[in-house]
């Protein structure tokens, strides 16, 4: 179904993830460090990563920024504590996605799956784009699916974009965490926001002239978010 690099120290936790996605009719490719898996990364061109972030050398945080420095693709980490501070600065480094050690092999498939589709359904479909809607020095192609910003490309994940064109859809209208994990993420995480929050402020380092007062992804305090000002 994929090409997935998995980078894991753990060599049986590391083999039984490998036969489970085989298994599961997915191409695997392993990597028992950060510097090995950014060689493999170069060399396999993988449709989505699954990185542990406890590693030997340079550790999964670092790994984690290297990938997405270096691309767009999906990244799911792994971490063997629901530790909110692992959690956030793995997500505030470029994942796509968690998930919790032990692991589920069917919870690790489904959450590759969903991010795959994410990135699928966000490629675009044609060459011929329209002038597409203009927020400020903000254009979004939905068509093409290209977004400009001040005439120049900006360079996001599947899961940046499909924030992105979900909010702008309606702007004005405000959007509860619950209900933007269900629109972007295709899970119900149990009102984990946290994946919610990484990505609008990775969203905004990108589309804001300045994320810290952003003008068009609005906090909606002790509720959501909303595109531009009601």
């Amino acid at each position: 179904m994929a090409s997935v690099l998995l980078i894991e120290d753990d060599a049986s936790v590391r083999e039984g993830l490998e036969l489970a996605l085989r298994r599961q009719a997915h191409t695997v490719h392993t990597a028992e460090s950060g510097e090995l898996g950014l060689e493999k990364l170069r060399v396999y061109q993988p449709d989505i990563v699954v990185l542990d972030l406890m590693l030997p050398g340079i550790d999964g945080f670092e790994t984690c920024r290297r990938i997405r420095s270096a691309g767009e693709v999906p990244i799911i980490m792994l971490t063997a504590r629901s530790d909110d501070f692992d959690i956030v600065a793995g997500l505030e480094a470029g994942a796509d996605d968690y998930v919790t050690k032990p692991i589920e092999p069917r919870v690790l498939d489904a959450r590759i799956r969903a991010v795959l589709r994410r990135a699928v359904s966000e490629k675009p479909a044609s060459e011929d784009h329209p002038a597409g809607e203009r927020h400020g020095s903000l254009v979004i192609d939905r068509s093409g699916l290209v977004i400009t910003k001040n005439g120049e490309p900006v360079s996001l994940t599947p899961t940046e974009l499909k924030l992105l064109l979900e909010l702008s859809r309606t702007p004005g209208q405000v959007y509860s965490r619950q209900q933007i994990l269900s629109a972007v993420w295709d899970h119900d995480y149990l009102g984990d926001s946290r994946l919610v929050d990484a990505c609008v402020q990775r969203l905004r380092a990108k589309i804001e002239d300045v994320p810290a007062k952003p003008d068009h992804v609005q906090t909606v305090r002790g509720f959501g978010y909303r595109f531009g000002r009601s």
